[in-house]
């Protein structure tokens, strides 16, 4: 399924603040994780998940690290700061309201 992209652009924050909240992560993990959690229905690209980034940097809800990975390279790890997971719950609950007033539209 194609998803608009202001679907997408709206839904990119908190995603990628919950799967930081699990643990630190690199783009192509986030983007693998995605994937993952929405059975392969969201397939995000690099072009779009790296500007998210780094507005949360900017933002000061994520901070980065460079670390080697197993095979030796430097990678840039993502992790959620204090700030980011106020701000989650916050998304958090703007989606719940969100998700419950259309799931009453959509009721027969």
């Amino acid at each position: 399924m194609n998803f608009s992209k202001d679907l997408t652009a709206a839904s990119a924050t908190p995603l990628i603040l919950a799967i930081l909240k699990e643990r630190d992560s690199y783009g192509y993990a986030i983007i693998k994780r995605v994937k993952e959690m929405s059975e392969n229905e969201l397939v995000w690209t690099e072009g779009m998940l790296y500007p998210v980034l780094h507005r949360l940097e900017e933002q000061q809800l994520i901070e980065s690290y460079w670390q080697k990975s197993e095979a030796g390279r430097q990678r840039k790890y993502y992790r959620i700061n204090e700030r980011g997971l106020e701000e989650l719950e916050v998304q958090k609950k703007q989606w719940e309201i969100v998700v419950s007033a259309l799931a009453k539209t959509w009721t027969d």
